[in-house]
């Protein structure tokens, strides 16, 4: 069985590193011509699979927006997900689930069980219950051949006061911060893959907005894992700015485009996407790739 981190990996190479947000909010539906319900919701959806298959490799549906519709939102998001995982796209399922214990199992098998109605190839999660409430939930997805985005850094201003906090625990370095402890508590994981040179199950969310000096996230706690960054795009960071947000880390970011990209309408999303990967492939001096 091929490993998350090996998948990922591949379509970085075939497509880039281009993440396509599904983000179908109402104000979205109405510009897109669709109405506000679970059926608009879908075919929204729908429609961003059709465009982004074959440009990129990654797309990222935000589960919230499914979930409001109740069930008929899940069922659309369900077909959202079979579709894209259906044309080749990796499934990155923003549900920033986050539990202990048997609950958190449900949580795995729910998105990452091979089968399951809301399978995706990834999904995020909150460490904010400690990070070892995840070694369930990532021990499931490496066995599946799944991935898990974890929080540690992200792009909301109100996160600092959280994130940037020591930590007093006995396993925590002296003065280190939360968004570093949480980094470095996944890094087990990751550990195999990243010594034969490659990327493990287990990735970060960073957000491009952020300081990781100011949130004390270290080098060594970036070490070898995909960082998925939102804040590009409608949030002021340009994707040829990945080079100076990220330095040495930027050849393991995932850059996530929603707002920027859905903003173009049904007729300009493909338009949309292209402009958006040549953006990022003239970051890293690469040729944008079909």
């Amino acid at each position: 069985m091929i490993g998350f981190g090996e998948r990922l990996h591949s379509a970085v190479a075939r497509h880039g590193r281009l993440c396509v947000g599904i983000d179908p909010h109402a104000s979205l539906l109405a510009q897109w011509g669709l109405e506000a319900s679970a059926a608009g919701t879908r075919e929204f959806g729908l429609r961003v699979v059709a465009a982004a298959a074959g440009r990129v490799g990654i797309v990222k549906p935000q589960v919230a927006f499914f979930e409001r519709w109740g069930s008929a939102g899940f069922a659309a998001l369900e077909d959202v997900q079979a579709a894209a995982r259906d044309a080749g796209l990796l499934v990155i399922a923003d549900a920033k689930r986050g539990d202990i214990g048997s609950t958190m199992d449900g949580y795995a098998a729910a998105w990452l069980e091979p089968g399951a109605p809301l399978e995706a190839d990834a999904v995020t999660v909150s460490p904010y219950l400690g990070p070892g409430s995840l070694r369930g939930t990532i021990a499931a997805a490496a066995r599946a051949g799944k991935g898990v985005f974890v929080l540690a850094a992200t792009s909301n201003p109100e996160a600092l006061g959280v994130q940037s906090a020591e930590v007093s625990v006995v396993d925590a370095q002296r003065g280190q911060t939360v968004a570093d402890w949480v980094a470095s508590g996944i890094g087990w994981a990751n550990r195999a893959a990243v010594d034969a040179g490659g990327w493990g199950p287990v990735g970060l969310v960073v957000g491009a907005t952020v300081d990781r000096d100011e949130l004390g996230l270290t080098d060594e706690a970036l070490r070898g894992a995909p960082i998925l960054a939102p804040g590009f795009g409608a949030q002021g960071v340009g994707l040829r700015d990945v080079g100076s947000v990220f330095g040495a880390h930027a050849p393991q970011v995932i850059a996530n485009a929603s707002r920027s990209v859905l903003a173009a309408g049904p007729d300009g999303i493909a338009a949309a996407i292209d402009a958006h990967r040549a953006e990022l492939a003239d970051a890293f001096e690469e040729e944008p790739r079909g």
